[in-house]
């Protein structure tokens, strides 16, 4: 099986900066796994690694569908698995580098998905209905579901996931081997570096950002359902939330909760190697990945 090593972590914990060294260091091109970065324009408010950042690296799922359109689990998968066979067959190493958890196990755990061709019909429908309406669905088909009621996109990847025949929770099979390395903090650590970098993200301008894409067209509807800065920086500007102190301490709590989340899901895996933070995280990943890379 071909050989992927994957960087993960939460929100804030550095793991695209490491991603780069180790992608400089073994001749590696990355796969960005981040359920909010395939889309175009959605920059501060998703964290993008910016061209500078990338140092030469090529970076692929960045910017690859406009604002709006529909983006599945099932969509990261087939688009992965074409890259990783292309990255290989370049003599370089696939690197999966990102936070959304589910679209990692996909390609790492081989997620068994339908190759049914998207219903776009039914796609149609769902976005006319409104999101309590959607997870109230949801909750009829899976009520025991961990996905939260605000989380609009994912609640409709889970429904039509489903009417494509698959199952909410799908078997598994896997299709490469992988090495997972992960990235993370002591909590007060953490809330400090989220902190940090929700100003920094508001000093370059994540409040021209989001207002551009409403001036653009993108629809309020899709925007609050991204979540976290878009949602809140959205209701702020539509009046909704009209104090900026009050958005601003709800969305650093919203992130540092979803951090929360996130490290609950990945937890959840024992293959994750958790690199040592306080000590040299970068000699620790080149170590366990030569070791990887050198496995028959």
């Amino acid at each position: 099986m071909q050989k992927v090593v994957a960087v993960v972590g939460t929100n804030a914990s550095g793991k695209s900066d490491l991603g780069v060294r180790l992608a400089l260091a073994f001749g590696g091109e990355i796969i960005s796994a981040d359920s909010r970065q395939v889309f175009r324009g959605l920059d501060l408010g998703t964290g993008k690694i910016t061209q500078a950042e990338m140092q030469g690296i090529p970076h692929h799922m960045i910017d690859i569908r406009d604002p709006g359109e529909f983006f599945s689990m099932a969509d990261f998968q087939r688009l992965s698995f074409e890259l990783i066979d292309q990255i290989t067959a370049r003599g370089r190493l696939p690197m999966i580098v990102g936070g959304t958890g589910l679209y990692v196990d996909s390609v790492l755990d081989g997620y068994d998905l339908s190759d049914t061709e998207p219903d776009l019909a039914y796609r149609a429908e769902l976005e006319k209905l409104s999101t309590p309406e959607l997870y109230a669905m949801l909750i009829r088909l899976v009520p025991d579901t961990m996905v939260t009621a605000q989380n609009r996109n994912r609640v409709m990847r889970i429904l039509e996931r489903i009417h494509d025949g698959d199952s909410a929770v799908p078997t598994r099979s896997k299709k490469v081997e992988s090495l997972r390395l992960g990235v993370s903090w002591p909590r007060d650590v953490l809330a400090t570096r989220i902190e940090e970098r929700l100003d920094r993200r508001f000093a370059e301008g994540m409040l021209d950002e989001v207002q551009h894409l409403l001036d653009q067209g993108v629809s309020r509807d899709f925007l609050i359902g991204l979540g976290l800065e878009y949602r809140f920086i959205t209701l702020y500007l539509t009046g909704e939330m009209p104090d900026f102190s009050e958005m601003h301490d709800k969305l650093a709590q919203a992130i540092r909760k979803f951090a929360k989340r996130q490290m609950t899901w990945f937890r959840r895996c024992p293959e994750i190697h958790w690199l040592d933070m306080s000590a040299d995280p970068y000699d620790e990943a080149c170590e366990a990945i030569r070791s990887f890379l050198h496995q028959s």
